[in-house]
Parts: C-alpha cells; structure tokens; sequence
C-alpha cells in the first residue's frame, strides 16, 4: 500500500484536478514553471491550505479531514526556518523534546542525523553561523527528526549559489536512502527533477500533464507543452504538414550532407559545450557540440542530421506524442 495516495484534488485554479500516489521510500519530484501550483499542492497536502474538493489519503486515513498537527507531514520551505534564538542542536531536538523521548535517545538521533548531513561540526552554533547550505541541510534534519511519514520539500535549494546548489543536492540524495517515508520535492529546476526523485511529475498551470520515470519522461515527452518546457535548453520542435519533429539538441549533428539545410544565426558557449542556432525552412534548430568539434562559421550554409532513435513525432493538432 503506497503511503500517501492523493486522488483529484482541487484548488481553485491553482490545482485542476491533481492525482498521484507515491510509496515508502519513494520520491516524487514534481516539476513546473513559477505559478504552476507546485507549492499550493504541498501547502494543500500539509494542512497549510483547504482542498476546495477531492481526496488525500495516508495509511487509508483521509488527511483532509485532519488538523495540521496531526497529518504527520514535514515541510522544508526555500527559506530554513530555524529558530534564530536556538543552536543548531536544540532546533534539531526540538520535535523530540516536544515528545518527551529520552535524553539519550535525542542525543543519539540528533548527532546520527547531523554527522550523515556533515553538519555535526555546528550543533552548538546558532543558524546565524551557518553558510546558506548548511542551514538547509539543519532544516532538512529537524523535517526528519520529527518523524514524519511524508516529507515535503518546497524547492529547499533555490536561494543557493550553483556550486553550492550542486554540493547539497548531491548531500540530500545520498541522505534520502535513510529516511523510509515518502518525499515530494517541487522545484523549477530540470536537473534536480532528473537527479533527485524515482519518479517525475511535470505540472503546467495546475495540472499534472505527464508522470513517470525522468529519464522517460525527458526522451519521449507526452506531448508538445512537456516538450517546450522540459529540458534546458527544450526539446527543438520543426513544423511538418500533419505533424510536429522533435528532437533534443544533443541528438543534432551538423553534417556537409544533411538534407535540412540552414544557416547558423546565433552561438552560445556553456564551456565544455557549443550551442548553435541553425535558422532552416522548418524552423529554427539548436545543436549541442562538442566545444572541440570545429563550429560552422556564422551565417554558412549547414546541413543538420538527426540521430533517428531519438527523433519524437507529434499530432500536429492535438500535440500528443505519436511515436
């Protein structure tokens, strides 16, 4: 039995009819641009919000019939939240202490926590101390410690620097693996939706318009709106008579005998990549290279071939994926 199954919930616009279900153990990310109703799902979820309708179940109870305080659910919001006043330590306990456990029991658990998260070095610090990384990563071990059976992450990495961002997104998913509840992480972010759940939910303005494994979810997008958004940069799509050509750029090569011809307009260096725009009859076209593969000179004639295993067809119409 999954541990949280929630079924057509609803929320004014911001949530049309939302349905998925995610196990113990398990990760959800859900994905979408700013506004697509990610964080009123989560708020929904803790209590925060009221549904307008629908269902929400864990452990066969109806959590929408539940005060917050009684959901056992934990968010970790963008902003840590700790309690300026408090060490790191006492924010960890807190929750512990709130359940009157043992005093070993909250010493063993809140150093257990804090040396898996590497932020044992600071327990007796106040939040005021920590680096931005190391305040997530306190926020994220106080969520746990309360013993929640689903945790709910509201894009915790988004204030970071890139660096950074990349140093605790690796610390979160090796930390995941000890904590047996289910998690949905919500983010804007396409690669922490690829690196960071076991499943992905691509949400546009409040629906939930595709879920499945990332990888499968990022080589055959359900339809033309998945493709525009997902990836970074998306999914070049070429106008046909009855229907739509996908093909992500790392998949175009640039060759003399191409048959789609096209000259390159614009180039953008990622450094260890090139990015080239090829203007063509179909629609502009972007390559991902090699930055040492020699690039076309602007404004040349190109040829452009598709590796044809990856190369993804759309109802011109509906935009449904066909194959």
């Amino acid at each position: 039995m999954p541990a949280l199954i929630a079924g057509d919930l609803h929320k004014g616009s911001r949530l049309r009819g939302v349905s998925f279900s995610v196990s113990d153990g398990e990760t959800l990310v859900v994905l979408g641009p700013s506004g697509a109703g990610k964080t009123s799902l989560l708020r929904v979820i803790a209590g925060l919000e009221a549904a307008d309708a629908g269902s929400l179940q864990l452990d066969e109870r109806d959590l929408l019939r539940l005060p917050t305080q009684q959901r056992r659910v934990a968010v970790v919001f963008q902003d840590d939240a700790l309690f300026p006043h408090m060490t790191v330590y006492d924010n960890l306990a807190f929750a512990l202490r709130m359940k009157h456990a043992p005093a070993t029991e909250i010493d063993d658990r809140v150093n257990g926590v804090a040396t898996a998260l590497e932020i044992a070095a600071h327990l007796h610090h106040r939040p005021a101390r920590l680096s931005g990384g190391e305040r997530q990563r306190a926020a994220l071990a106080r969520a746990v410690l309360s013993d929640p059976r689903v945790l709910l992450l509201d894009e915790p990495l988004a204030h970071l620097d890139p660096q950074l961002r990349a140093h605790v997104r690796r610390q979160f998913i090796r930390f995941r693996s000890t904590f047996s509840g289910a998690a949905i992480h919500v983010t804007h972010d396409h690669v922490e939706a690829l690196s960071m759940g076991h499943r992905l939910a691509i949400m546009i303005q409040g629906r939930i318009v595709q879920l499945g494994e990332p990888d499968a979810v990022y080589d055959s997008p359900a339809n033309v709106e998945v493709a525009r958004f997902f990836g970074s940069p998306p999914m070049n799509l070429l106008d046909g008579d009855m229907e739509i050509t996908g093909i992500r750029p790392e998949h175009v090569r640039i060759d003399a005998a191409g048959e789609l011809r096209g000259h390159e307009i614009a180039r953008e260096s990622s450094g260890a990549d090139i990015f080239v725009q090829v203007r063509t009859p179909r629609g502009d076209v972007l390559a991902r290279l090699p930055a040492a593969q020699p690039a076309p000179n602007m404004g040349e004639e190109i040829g452009l071939v598709f590796d044809q295993r990856f190369v993804r067809i759309f109802n011109r119409t509906t935009g449904v994926l066909l194959s």
